[in-house]
């Protein structure tokens, strides 16, 4: 199996998170590599078996939230074209709440063809927990 991270990162903890999901693939035997929307590999996620898309949350403490950077995600998802049957997952990293932000990133990936099969909230306080869930289901979907 081969797996793609991309991560939308402000602070640095949605992109720990990306590496955190490469070193426990990596650890579990799966190939995987991390980029910055900014810097996807277009020909690499068309090699890949899963894509993960990850973000933070922006918005107010408890209101309006949304994917952070979303024009750089959206700039990421056309660069990469049709998705077709490539399963994805989703992450969003947030603070306080993550209001609706996993639901509109699932929306962006699906919007261009991906396959969401799964996704999760990661707050920051808690991201080897975040980490660990993320990890675990792409080792599940190796077996499926």
């Amino acid at each position: 199996m081969d797996v793609v991270v991309a991560y939308e990162s402000r602070t640095g903890t949605t992109r720990a998170v990306a590496l955190g999901i490469g070193d426990a693939l990596f650890d579990r035997g799966v190939a995987c590599r991390t980029y910055p929307v900014t810097g996807i590999d277009p020909h690499a996620v068309a090699a890949s078996d899963v894509l993960v898309v990850g973000t933070w949350t922006d918005g107010l403490f408890v209101v309006g939230q949304r994917p952070g950077g979303r024009r750089r995600i959206e700039a990421m998802v056309e660069r990469l074209g049709d998705l077709s049957a490539k399963r994805c997952l989703v992450y969003c990293t947030y603070a306080v709440a993550p209001g609706k932000t996993l639901e509109r990133l699932q929306a962006l990936v699906e919007g261009a063809g991906g396959n969401v099969v799964g996704g999760l909230a990661v707050r920051r306080d808690r991201l080897s927990e975040g980490v660990d869930q993320l990890a675990g289901v792409v080792g599940d979907l190796s077996t499926v």
